[in-house]
């Protein structure tokens, strides 16, 4: 009975737990203390570009990039990086994947990258996302910025900067909502009972 059973998906939906572990202006806080270590870290932004990766780093590189702008007084390149051709699983996890754009309009040659990506978990989208870096050019160095860190990492990867540290089960399922309007942002934690 097809009644039935989107009455036990919206049943399951709500057996989860839902936690708000940052708002709004948490994000922001975050953001502009990640600009600042960017900064410091890379001696001001001399050959320094960010590159969000598709699709929760995208905004947040933006957002990073207006930040460091207005605290240097230059503008920051900012890109974006579609991975999906990248990914390990791609051949195995039986779900077709859309393609995305990707979008670097200037050379990464000799460049500081910051990678910028939503949540980092596993690893394995930060190494996809390398590897996709590297067919656009020969970086310097690449540095890596996430909004949220929740361990788990299956790669030896880390990130350079990180919003927050969010210690967190495999079973748990950490959302981030970004959006232009930046008074609907958060991030939240969900856990089946």
């Amino acid at each position: 009975m097809p009644g039935g059973s989107r009455a036990r998906t919206a049943e399951r939906r709500d057996m989860k737990k839902r936690k708000v572990v940052m708002d709004a202006e948490g994000i922001e806080r975050s953001l502009t203390r990640v600009a600042y270590q960017i900064l410091e870290k890379n001696k001001g932004v001399e050959n320094l570009v960010l590159v969000g990766i598709q699709k929760g780093g995208v905004l947040l590189a933006e957002r990073l990039g207006k930040k460091i702008s207005q605290i240097e007084g230059v503008p920051v390149p900012v890109g974006k990086l579609d991975i999906t051709l990248y990914r390990d699983d791609i051949m195995t996890s039986g779900r077709a994947r859309q393609i995305g754009k990707t979008d670097i309009p200037f050379s990464l040659d000799g460049k500081k990258v910051v990678l910028v990506d939503d949540v980092l978990f596993t690893g394995r989208t930060i190494r996809a996302a390398m590897d996709a870096l590297m067919d656009f050019g020969r970086p310097r160095l690449i540095q890596l910025a996430v909004l949220i860190d929740r361990g788990h990492r299956e790669l030896p990867i880390r990130a350079d900067f990180v919003g927050k540290n969010l210690p967190s089960s495999h079973s748990e399922e950490v959302l981030v909502k970004i959006s232009k309007r930046k008074t609907s942002d958060s991030v939240t934690i969900e856990e089946a009972f």
